[in-house]
């Protein structure tokens, strides 16, 4: 007669190769997710003197395991180099690598992780997470929505930040009333290999 002990080992050599099975069919799924480069976008609107004016990151990269039937299983990790950001002048882009802006030298990758996602319908999502900046770690929750182009999906949103909060634009220019205190940040992911919702 088997004793408790020996029933819960037995279960454990039954389960153990189901398990190793599910996990590489997952790492297969998640591998199969990737973000199209040439196809997104992270774009940063801020106010200077009341005119918005806009920029982009031009190096990112995403990490992204998620399936539109199991949105609160998803993990999305996200990296830009700040040192990318440009606003179309070159003495401008400088500018935004220095201490009181990015601080690119000091704080090269800005990033973030997500914490949990919740479906809304429709094909959008609340996604929460910490956004580190600057040395700065902030909780955000924003919405996202997916669109289906063919083969690809499109996730999109806009993100607004408090500059100040990361020490965006130190001394002079903390004053807001030359450069707004809230920054939009826009983006869209393009990914592959994502289900059908």
């Amino acid at each position: 007669m088997n004793t408790p002990s020996k029933n819960s080992a037995l279960f454990s050599v039954l389960m153990a190769p189901i398990c190793l099975a599910l996990g590489l069919m997952t790492s297969a799924v998640n591998a199969d997710q990737k973000l199209i480069p040439t196809q997104s976008d992270i774009v940063f609107v801020s106010k200077q003197m009341g005119v918005p004016v806009e920029g982009h990151f031009k190096k990112f990269d995403a990490q992204v395991a998620f399936d539109p039937a199991k949105p609160e299983a998803a993990k999305i990790s996200l990296s830009v180099e700040v040192g990318s950001g440009s606003m179309g002048d070159p003495i401008v882009d400088d500018e935004l690598k220095k201490p009181g802006w990015f601080g690119a030298s000091k704080f090269p990758q800005a990033t973030f992780q997500s914490t949990s996602v919740k479906a809304l319908g429709g094909g959008k999502f609340d996604v929460t997470g910490n956004l580190v900046l600057k040395g700065v770690t902030q909780t955000l929750k924003f919405p996202v929505t997916l669109t289906a182009n063919g083969a690809t999906t499109l996730a999109s949103g806009v993100v607004p930040i408090k500059r100040n909060a990361f020490h965006i634009g130190d001394g002079e220019w903390s004053d807001t009333s030359l450069v707004a205190d809230e920054v939009q940040i826009k983006f869209k992911f393009a990914l592959s290999g994502v289900a059908k919702f």
